[in-house]
């Protein structure tokens, strides 16, 4: 009997478009033979719907239009699974082995949905709640990044609450450029280059349209660097990759376009250098509490410093996403990594049983 897995895509994000398209390739990429896969939608709006429609339409952001029933995940464990609607209204209970969140960004990546999954008992894939709220938090995130002894950018923190001199008393002695973030948005939504104070304001303002917290990062002298990272007791890393940038920012444009930036897989750099990265990178994802998988992010400077930069716990997916293709340089398939994620979350959840 195959394994009844849903698969939650869209979600109440700026980065709902993505997350179409990455559920399209996991389902794609599922085992028909070993899988049946049960498709959950999540507008714009944040209603949940149990997708009948045909998966092209979910690629065109037309799968509204067909066929779906209203839906939730029961957070009740006897369900372990959905409650859906008939078109009379009654309420169906259908039960699943295990969740996929194809969800990038707020109420999504961020321990929402993996705390539902928790209360409801059912296996999901990735990272923990603690891990996805941990390192959704760019503030956070650097702390324990610190804690666990690697380097990181030197930043400031604003909160919506400071008054206006606490703020100004906070960006005292930055040294320019540095680049104002929200601290819990996602493909850099909101993020703006600053190369003067004069320029810090109106940046701050556009960040504080996004969060409530916003970090204001002091620029790295060097390139980004990342690390694809599988597993919980034992981990498995990817190969490491590089980005190449022809503009200052890796936009939300760039991420998923690459008009003007490339991505090299494997990273210019030696064999000796390329292996510390990788120690790197399982140092954090062990201080970050991660598990199942995240794409660890770094920065490498031209004295061969790694600088944390951020721990993405739901990579993108995508045909030309980084975490895959870094698994596939390591000689690990597209289909092998998502048997193997879902494999890693059922054994997450029973030792959660246990305990």
């Amino acid at each position: 009997m195959n394994m009844k897995l849903v698969v939650l895509f869209g979600g109440a994000s700026s980065e709902y478009s993505v997350s179409l398209q990455s559920a399209i390739a996991v389902m794609e990429a599922l085992d028909p033979e070993k899988y049946e896969i049960i498709p959950v939608g999540i507008s714009k709006d944040g209603k949940w719907f149990r997708y009948y429609g045909e998966r092209q339409a979910i690629a065109e952001n037309d799968w509204q239009k067909q066929e779906c029933r209203p839906a939730f995940l029961s957070p009740d464990r006897s369900v372990h699974g959905l409650v859906w609607l008939k078109e009379d209204g009654t309420a169906v209970t259908e039960y699943v082995d295990a969740v996929f969140p194809v969800l990038h960004g707020k109420h999504g990546e961020d321990g929402t949905v993996q705390g539902l999954c928790e209360l409801a008992g059912i296996p999901y894939v990735g990272c923990g709640t603690l891990s996805s709220a941990l390192c959704m938090d760019k503030d956070l995130a650097h702390v324990a990044a610190k804690a666990a002894g690697v380097a990181v950018p030197g930043y400031r923190v604003l909160q919506s609450y400071m008054t206006p001199d606490e703020k100004t008393k906070a960006c005292e002695g930055l040294e320019y450029p540095v680049f104002v973030k929200p601290a819990r948005a996602g493909s850099s939504y909101g993020i703006t280059k600053v190369s003067t104070a004069e320029q810090l304001d109106a940046a701050i303002v556009l960040a504080f349209e996004h969060d409530s917290k916003v970090v204001i990062e002091e620029a790295i002298d060097g390139f980004e660097v990342g690390c694809a990272v599988l597993g919980n007791q034992t981990l498995t890393v990817g190969e490491v990759d590089e980005i190449e940038l022809h503009s200052d920012v890796f936009d939300f444009h760039e991420k998923y376009t690459l008009e003007t930036s490339r991505i090299h897989v494997p990273a210019r750099v030696s064999r000796k250098k390329a292996e510390e990265i990788k120690e790197t990178a399982r140092i954090l994802y062990r201080a970050l509490e991660c598990q199942g998988m995240a794409r660890v992010d770094m920065f490498l400077t031209p004295e061969g410093t790694i600088v944390f930069n951020e721990v993405n716990t739901i990579p993108g997916f995508t045909s030309h996403s980084r975490y895959p293709n870094m698994m596939k340089a390591s000689g690990i398939s597209f289909e092998q990594l998502l048997d193997t994620l879902v494999e890693e979350a059922l054994a997450v959840q029973k030792n959660r049983d246990i305990l």
